[in-house]
């Protein structure tokens, strides 16, 4: 864990990110099982958009055996108690599907922020069932018919619930080929008012593995729209890469022999930005999110 924190606080030097001790080390210290595991998965993600200026993100794979990540973070002071739906909604979710795995997402500045929820690759959930949930967002109800247009109603893999913010990711899994040709994504996004897409989204969108859409607890719309798409070689891809993710690629190790990267661009009602998350320790067959 020493040697992980170690790496953490460098790439963080490197990127003149302030990266304090007294932040990071609880979280690995509360999860520091999960890193020993040999099944271990770790990644760091940087993004350009200004709210996450300044900032490191972490994420790495909890083991299986780690039923509530989430009560595990409240007992150790990670994240404060709260009364709002965004607490009850892990427990929930794992009242009624299996959770396969975990993931944990915190910032170097920031903290803990989100707890990721996989479901096992032959038991994708309905987005309409997940939508009963008492503590889910009304918003995933409000929205299950533009997720059956556009085939995707059977495909949730990963959720995503971002404590900080009070909002949930919703990850599909086998997304139709179609949804990433350039005149679907132009479709989509004006069907749920996002901001136009320049040509280069829209040619990083037709590499695309996957999208993500993110909701919330207080309106009915889609908040914003992820694209991703992976690569062990950021060169293959037909987009050039943003000065602060080549800074960050310059600038954070990884482990291994092999490099991966997950590549997205993130669109809201406003614009679009992108990220990158880049594995320091990753295996085949692991869950890609972003």
């Amino acid at each position: 864990m020493a040697e992980l924190y170690a790496t953490v606080e460098e790439s963080a030097r490197l990127l003149d990110v302030a990266c304090h001790r007294d932040t990071v080390w609880p979280i690995l210290s509360t999860y520091e099982d999960a890193f020993s595991h040999p099944a271990a998965v770790v990644a760091f993600r940087v993004a350009t958009a200004l709210r996450h200026a300044g900032e490191l993100d972490c994420r790495f794979r909890t083991h299986p055996d780690v039923r509530d990540p989430y009560a595990v973070a409240l007992s150790h002071g990670l994240t404060p108690k709260t009364d709002h739906p965004v607490g009850t909604l892990l427990a929930d979710i794992h009242d009624r599907c299996f959770v396969e795995s975990h993931g944990i997402d915190f910032g170097v500045v920031g903290g803990f922020k989100k707890i990721y929820g996989a479901f096992t690759p032959d038991d994708l959930q309905e987005a309409s069932k997940l939508a009963d949930i008492p503590s889910m967002p009304r918003s995933l109800a409000e929205n299950v018919g533009f997720f059956a247009r556009h085939g995707l109603d059977d495909r949730v893999g990963v959720l995503g619930i971002d404590y900080a913010n009070r909002t949930v990711n919703v990850y599909f899994n086998e997304v139709p080929a179609e949804s990433f040709a350039p005149d679907t994504i132009l479709s989509t996004l004006r069907e749920i008012g996002m901001a136009t897409p320049s040509e280069q989204m829209l040619k990083l969108g037709e590499k695309a593995f996957g999208l993500y859409v993110t909701l919330g607890w207080d309106s009915p719309k889609i908040e914003r729209i992820c694209y991703a798409a992976a690569t062990t070689d950021l060169t293959k891809l037909p987009v050039p890469v943003e000065p602060e993710i080549e800074k960050f690629v310059r600038s954070v190790p990884y482990g291994g022999d092999d490099r991966k990267f997950v590549y997205g661009v993130a669109l809201t009602p406003r614009g679009e930005y992108y990220k990158l998350e880049s594995h320091y320790k990753w295996k085949p067959n692991a869950v890609n999110f972003i």
